[in-house]
């Protein structure tokens, strides 16, 4: 694939071209996650779900120091190849390399000292502290590849590669499909065989990935020469990565404010309910982001190149296609809760807690896809304070007042209004800061027409 095919080629088709795979790819991903609540809440129960809800913050944590290297190094090589200058890409490629591993053995070790004291703070009982301890024991190794794996994978397909990035995903989903059933099923492994399969998925993704960039062909590679760390380097990588990476941490954050009010006025049925709700919401809310990322390299590109009509084409085509499936998404949740509950569990106790978790907190997720990919579009130009806002406004700004404050008010009712209402608030601010966004690049591109 020609990289320079982001300047000429008609937006619309490239933005299926680079969506589609990104969209499959991003599915693959979630499900990694659905695949281990379905058979963990069918094999082994609804404690074991709730259990699993509890390590959600830990994985936030993991995915936050991914992100920000893995997006923050994809943004920055768009920008750079559409400025035709490829031998600062290849260093940002193998800086991205060196602070994946550093960063990844620096956490690991840190969640591995303090396990259980991380997962009691984050929520866990009696009841579902064993089931988090042997997920989260075993899955602790893997969460480096899982980090070389998606980050690399977008630093591959913003490279003009977004085929090999979907093979990637769709191969280690099958294996993890496939060990899944044979370590929980067939073994009788329990929390711990789903750990396990993830782990062994995410090792052949890796390799996978990591294959592509050995390659001399490829638009970017490893070489000698690139891997020493560069301050630099370093500043443009995590400037543009900290939003998405700050996203997941306050993630974290979220998740032990939600555990804990979840833990006071629901129990660990609660617990539970929130953990399918997010698992739902993430597997819709990962198509989102395929679509963004497949937005990511055509906006990042053509701002680099200065045709800002073709990025302005490539975000509102993205956020129709985003709005579309979330309201398709909030309409499915609120109209067939019941459904939905059972796919993953058939305990009564936690489908009825579940059903009303979604038909209450899903009320606003129609705009949520309005929100992400205006989040994305600021990354994918560099604009990282206007992306942090964003992110921030969602996850932290309205939503976690709103959880400290509500639940007082309304009870659990109130955890779970908590959520459309922040929606709603964060896209207004959204609303504003495109507005503005977009008459600073009609300006711009006024003068370039006029000089």
């Amino acid at each position: 694939m020609k990289i320079d095919e982001l300047a000429h080629k008609p937006v619309g088709r490239l933005l299926w071209q680079y969506s589609l795979p990104s969209v499959v790819g991003m599915v693959v991903v979630s499900m990694y996650n659905v695949i281990d609540r379905v058979i963990i809440g069918q094999q082994v129960g609804a404690a074991a779900i709730a259990g699993l809800a509890i390590t959600f913050p830990v994985m936030n944590l993991a995915t936050a120091f991914g992100t920000l290297i893995g997006v923050g190094s994809s943004a920055r090589i768009s920008i750079l190849l559409g400025q035709k200058r490829h031998e600062e890409a290849s260093n940002v490629l193998g800086n991205a390399l060196i602070l994946t591993l550093i960063l990844g053995t620096l956490y690991i070790a840190f969640f591995a000292a303090f396990l259980d004291e991380i997962l009691v703070a984050f929520g866990a009982s009696e009841a579902t502290l064993p089931y988090a301890h042997d997920f989260m024991a075993t899955l602790l190794p893997g969460l480096l590849l899982m980090n070389l794996t998606w980050s690399f994978n977008n630093i591959q397909r913003a490279s003009g590669y977004p085929r090999r990035a979907m093979a990637a995903m769709l191969i280690s989903t099958g294996v993890n499909l496939v060990l899944a059933i044979v370590f929980v099923m067939g073994l009788d492994m329990g929390i711990r065989g789903a750990a396990l399969a993830t782990d062994c998925a995410m090792f052949t993704a890796m390799v996978f990935v990591m294959w592509h960039f050995l390659q001399r062909d490829s638009v970017v590679h490893f070489r000698r020469g690139i891997y020493g760390l560069r301050w630099p380097v370093i500043v443009s990588i995590i400037s543009i990565g900290a939003a998405p990476a700050l996203v997941n941490a306050v993630g974290c954050l979220i998740n032990i404010v939600l555990n804990n009010k979840l833990k006071t006025f629901g129990g660990d049925m609660a617990i539970g309910a929130a953990g399918l709700f997010t698992t739902y919401t993430q597997l819709i809310v990962m198509v989102v982001i395929g679509i963004c990322q497949g937005m990511q390299p055509i906006v990042g590109y053509n701002y680099g190149a200065g045709k800002f009509h073709r990025m302005k084409r490539a975000y509102r085509l993205a956020v129709a296609a985003a709005s579309v499936l979330c309201c398709l998404g909030a309409a499915i949740g609120i109209a067939m809760p019941r459904m939905v509950a059972r796919i993953f569990n058939p305990d009564p106790e936690l489908i009825a807690a579940t059903e009303r978790c979604l038909q209450l907190a899903l009320l606003a997720f129609f705009v949520v896809g309005y929100q992400i990919v205006s989040t994305n579009f600021f990354q994918s130009i560099g604009k990282a304070g206007k992306s942090i806002l964003l992110s921030l406004s969602r996850q932290a700004i309205f939503l976690i007042p709103l959880l400290l404050w509500l639940p007082s008010q309304l009870g659990l009712n109130g955890i779970w209004l908590s959520f459309p209402i922040s929606d709603i608030l964060a896209t207004l601010v959204t609303y504003v800061l495109m507005r503005v966004q977009f008459r600073q690049l009609s300006r711009l591109e006024k003068c370039s027409k006029e000089s």
